[in-house]
């Protein structure tokens, strides 16, 4: 535990704690970083658990309050500090599109995609990489072309319009993750456009995994 008043538990390259490094840099809330080795299996350290019953990353310590599960996250701090960088637009129809952009890459394409699946379907069920790699590109290309349908009409030079949501936060690290997998992007030519232009924003360029503490 660190005497910051704002720490954050994650590992460089965990898209979850991707997007809440850019919800923090968006809202330009400063915050310590406390490393947590996915590889090294220190998600599951009895210390971690304490926090993280889930031994999941991330984890926000905030104001003496500890709270998990990355969506959450980033909509408590849009509620906690709404005088900068509202990660949700105004009105009810506008902020249901928002979410379901950001549920449908947070919920449906990562949770599949995430380390511990693919370790599961390593050791667990014996598969081999080139079967690994087929599931991860069938539930990312799934999901990315529903989403860049979805977008179709609503997009600017971001997901919706042209200041960053919630669903910008949650598209950089998936599309950074394609990227690490060698999925091309060429069948969703708005989608690789939007997340050029997020790369190019001062606070999703920070939050990038190179530059994170314990990037290797």
């Amino acid at each position: 535990m660190t005497d910051a008043v704002r720490t954050l538990y994650g590992y460089f390259r965990s898209s979850a704690a991707y997007r809440v490094r850019i919800a923090l840099a968006l809202k330009a809330l400063p915050y310590a970083q406390a490393p947590v080795s996915l590889i090294a299996a220190e998600q599951r350290s009895a210390a971690f658990l304490a926090l993280n019953p889930q031994g999941l990353v991330p984890a926000l310590l905030d104001q003496g309050v500890l709270l998990t599960q990355s969506l959450a996250i980033c909509e408590y701090l849009d509620e906690a500090y709404p005088d900068t960088a509202p990660l949700l637009p105004a009105g009810a129809v506008a902020r249901a599109r928002v979410r379901a952009a950001a549920q449908l890459i947070a919920c449906d394409i990562h949770p599949l995609n995430n380390l511990r699946v693919l370790n599961f379907l390593k050791t667990e069920l014996a598969q081999p990489e080139a079967a690994r790699q087929h599931w991860y590109r069938h539930w990312l290309e799934q999901g990315f072309a529903a989403l860049e349908t979805q977008l179709a009409g609503h997009a600017g030079a971001y997901c919706f319009g042209d200041v960053p949501t919630l669903a910008d936060i949650c598209l950089l690290p998936q599309v950074y993750n394609a990227r690490r997998f060698d999925v091309s992007m060429a069948a969703y030519p708005q989608l690789e456009a939007i997340a050029e232009r997020l790369q190019a924003l001062p606070a999703f360029a920070a939050a990038h995994p190179s530059l994170q503490p314990d990037a290797v």
